[in-house]
């Protein structure tokens, strides 16, 4: 259940699967865009707060926003951290350049204090940090550069800098957790493992990353403890993890199994010890593409995923951490057919909103109200009936008052054209009811609505007017044409039009319309009666044997004998 993320877009690889490679070989899993923080370049300065809403109070003491909380990670600090400057890879000869990169991938194994002495090193910092730079522009910009030597050097690298324990959670875990109140704790070290991140993905990304040499460094181990750092409060890193396990599983099909097995004990662990995990959202993303590829029909094992692990994910009481996941799921997979299960799937959809926090409901709420926009729209009117008992949740109620100024002008075109087109008249007063409800809230924008709305429809009677004179215009033209076999004769068409007329009326067009096509019915039947019916014999195909078998063969006796003259 993939979540669009707020940053850029990462650029869609499609996965190369093979039909015959290894036991998930039937699964030809493409590649889903998932949109971490990884395209970015990443800047010299500090990284950019996360945006979290704060609850705005009337009245009561002014509450002071606490200081974005700030931790690292335990790391074994190298004693030797006096790193010398390196020519750059571009100034050096070719022959020379790939043991060049070596060194600088070795000169980046080191760790360096950002904690207890963050102004420690500032010179070496400097140096492993333009390395890391040069690096990731190296690898991106440049072809035939990752030689069998690199790959055991680059996961050497990376394990190094980020497979590490993680530092205790400080904030509280299950429904205790409040995103309004509760700011992540971020990565000290992230100046350094942000670039470490980019760099690694870039290197799987390489038009000249080859699996099967990769495969003997990334094996089992190096994936167990990479979903061990899912764990991490960072989000920013947990958005670059999220990316590098889905390139993998696309990379190596050996590892696919694996990996979802993991991925299912975590679950477990989740669901039935723990109720703490701080990467549940990104894996249920990874899950959400990779689920896409199974194919029918499901195993066994996908089949007691669902019942094991999807489903039970409903119960952990911290279920509103990663509920976007699941909204988007049930928008996606929205029935346009089958209206019983939209019933259902509207009535899930209350029970996720009657716990769902506001900062999580900001992120879902336009593809949300947009779907209920067509159920409003529905012709069956148990749909519409469903959707618009949303509007009697005093709950959701306050939620779309929060934010009115999105929702509103997303809902009001579908709620007002129905009020008046809606074949049922109990949705009519449900639809009154909603518009009364919206324009209590906040009168201007309601009034700023409805203007829009006739802006809108005026706009479409202007198209509308300058396409049926378009229309006029060429039918004008076809009628003059004399070549022409269907020439119409305006004084033939009605008495009531001309074609000398400078402005017709809609009437006018109409009944030229209707002539037009009378016309070229009338043709279509003259031409059918000049055409003279043939009677043809159908064609059989000759085949050759066939022919020869049936000239070569006779019966043995011209009449069959009976029984009697036998005996």
């Amino acid at each position: 259940m993939p979540n669009k993320s707020k940053k850029d877009k990462e650029p869609n690889k499609s996965s190369k699967t093979s039909k015959s490679g290894g036991k998930d070989g039937a699964e030809n899993t493409e590649e889903v865009q998932l949109q971490p923080a990884a395209n970015k370049r990443p800047s010299n300065s500090a990284p950019p707060q996360t945006q979290l809403n704060k609850i705005k109070y009337s009245g009561g003491p002014q509450i002071v926003k606490k200081e974005r909380r700030q931790s690292s990670s335990r790391f074994n600090l190298a004693k030797n951290r006096e790193l010398q400057k390196l020519s750059a890879l571009k100034d050096a000869q070719a022959h020379e350049r790939e043991e060049l990169f070596v060194q600088k991938l070795r000169q980046c194994c080191v760790l360096f204090d950002f904690v207890a002495d963050p102004l420690s090193d500032l010179k070496y910092k400097e140096v492993k940090r333009a390395g890391l730079n040069e690096m990731v522009e190296y690898i991106t910009h440049n072809q035939d550069v990752i030689t069998e030597a690199i790959y055991p050097e680059a996961v050497i690298m990376f394990s190094i800098n980020l497979f590490r324990t993680l530092p205790p959670s400080s904030n509280p875990t299950g429904a205790e957790f409040d995103p309004e109140e509760d700011e992540p704790t971020l990565e000290a070290a992230w100046p350094h493992l942000q670039l470490v991140y980019e760099f690694f993905l870039r290197f799987l990304e390489c038009a000249d990353f080859q699996p099967n040499v990769a495969k003997k460094y990334v094996d089992q181990k190096f994936v167990l403890s990479l979903l061990e750092l899912f764990d991490s409060e960072d989000p920013r890193e947990r958005d670059f993890l999220k990316t590098i396990l889905h390139r993998i599983y696309g990379k190596f099909l050996g590892l696919r199994a694996y990996i979802r097995r993991q991925i299912n004990n975590i679950f477990y662990r989740f669901i039935y010890e723990t109720e703490h995990h701080n990467g549940i959202a990104e894996l249920l993303e990874i899950l959400g593409s990779i689920i896409n590829g199974f194919a029918l029909p499901l195993k066994e094992e996908h089949k007691m995923f669902l019942i094991r692990v999807l489903l039970p994910l409903h119960k952990v009481k911290s279920l509103s951490v990663y509920h976007p996941q699941v909204i988007v799921g049930l928008l996606k997979f929205w029935p346009k057919t089958h209206s019983p299960k939209e019933v259902m799937f509207l009535n899930e959809l209350e029970e996720i909103l009657d716990v769902i926090e506001p900062s999580e409901f900001v992120k879902v709420m336009e593809p949300l109200f947009r779907q209920l926009a067509k159920c409003v729209s529905s012709p069956h009117f148990q749909v519409a009936e469903r959707a618009l008992y949303y509007w009697n949740n005093e709950y959701i109620m306050s939620l779309i008052s929060d934010n009115a100024a999105r929702i509103l002008p997303i809902m009001f075109p579908a709620l007002y054209k129905n009020s008046k087109s809606h074949w049922n008249k109990t949705i009519h007063g449900l639809i009154y009811n909603a518009l009364k409800l919206f324009m209590e809230m906040n009168q201007k924008l309601f009034d700023d609505c409805t203007q829009q709305y006739k802006a809108e429809k005026q706009k479409e009677k202007f198209k509308l007017k300058e396409r049926e004179e378009i229309w006029q215009k060429i039918e004008d033209l076809a009628q003059h044409n004399p070549q022409s076999s269907a020439h119409i004769e305006p004084s033939a068409i009605s008495p009531v039009f001309s074609m000398e007329t400078e402005t017709p009326t809609t009437e006018d067009i109409q009944l030229l319309k209707k002539a037009v096509e009378t016309e070229a019915v009338q043709v279509k039947k003259e031409m059918k009666k000049e055409k003279t019916l043939l009677r043809r014999k159908s064609d059989l195909p000759q085949d050759v044997y066939t022919i020869k078998a049936l000239e070569a063969h006779k019966r043995p006796e011209e009449y069959l004998s009976s029984n009697q003259e036998a005996l």
